[in-house]
């Protein structure tokens, strides 16, 4: 079973539909409970990382997410669900995110239209490799919504495998072992994004094997 967190924000039924869409046994969970024995854990998110953070938190579930990332449990991170693994953000200074990764959110810069909200290339951080992107042989194309995205720092900045160009390079996915995490929204990218689903629901059962 696939854990998609339901905090009560994000695009969770749709990151739900879209897992089940590729075979993957994919569920929302409310209650921590319920994520006992998960064998992949989704944190979907859309919106401002303050009212994310505190809903997360407010929900119990914020402690399945750092169990899961320490525990090696498969985990997906979609947008403000990867910039909840950062301790801070730019976008609200006083909430506190999970931590889990080392750096914080900062706004784009470059003088770019905010938020970004296009399709964009993910081209792959060269000599990183990537079980979440194996699927593609070229670079592929992703939905991206979002006027803030993670700067990574010491172990973390290591763990880029893919940008995407919007005024300067900005980080579009981090992948840690079992960790997965994307600025992009999969579940509305198409056919590219549920070739990368496909990849995490394998990894969930074993037959993707991770980096």
């Amino acid at each position: 079973m696939i854990a998609v967190l339901d905090y009560g924000i994000g695009n969770l039924r749709s990151a739900e539909k879209a897992l089940q869409r590729v075979g993957g046994d994919a569920r929302l969970v409310a209650d921590p409970a319920d994520a006992v024995g998960a064998s992949g854990v989704v944190l979907p998110g859309v919106g401002a990382f303050g009212a994310c953070a505190r809903a997360l938190r407010s929900s119990g579930l914020d402690e399945v997410a750092v169990r899961a990332v320490e525990s090696g449990v498969p985990f997906l991170g979609i947008c403000v669900g990867f910039q909840l693994l950062f301790a801070a953000s730019e976008e609200d200074p006083g909430a506190e995110g999970l931590g889990v990764l080392d750096g914080t959110v900062r706004r784009l810069a470059g003088g770019v239209k905010l938020p970004q909200m296009q399709w964009n290339r993910a081209e792959r951080v060269a000599g990183v490799a990537s079980a979440m992107l194996a699927p593609f042989p070229e670079p592929p194309w992703f939905y991206f919504v979002h006027s803030y995205a993670p700067v990574p720092a010491g172990r973390a900045a290591g763990s880029v495998v893919a940008t995407c160009d919007y005024g300067g390079r900005v980080v579009a996915a981090v992948e840690s072992g079992s960790c997965w995490a994307t600025q992009f929204h999969p579940e509305k990218s198409g056919r590219a994004g549920l070739r990368l689903l496909e990849a995490f629901a394998g990894a969930c059962t074993g037959e993707v094997r991770l980096s």
